[in-house]
């Protein structure tokens, strides 16, 4: 009887000491994810960031084109009324 309640009681150990194993592992886990998460969280707000100064240039570009097409067709005007 000894021998089984000493067998039983080193089974529950090794279950024991298995689910804390795995529960270290889980945690581990766990912190490897939320410093990945942290990481990527950063990379999309750099990105944002980025995204907005490239936003931003477009549309100044667009304001600039938009206006020297305004002055090629005020010089076209020009042309054309000293030809005709």
């Amino acid at each position: 009887m000894l021998q089984y309640v000493q067998k039983i009681k080193m089974e529950t150990m090794s279950a024991f000491e298995k689910l804390d194993k795995k529960i270290d592992e889980l945690l581990l886990t766990i912190l490897s994810l939320k410093e990945e998460n942290e990481t990527l969280r950063q990379e999309l707000v750099n990105i944002k960031a980025q995204c907005e100064v490239k936003t931003n240039e477009i549309e100044r570009l667009q304001e600039l084109n938009a206006k020297k097409e305004r002055e090629i067709e005020e010089i076209v005007a020009k042309i054309e009324s000293m030809i005709g």
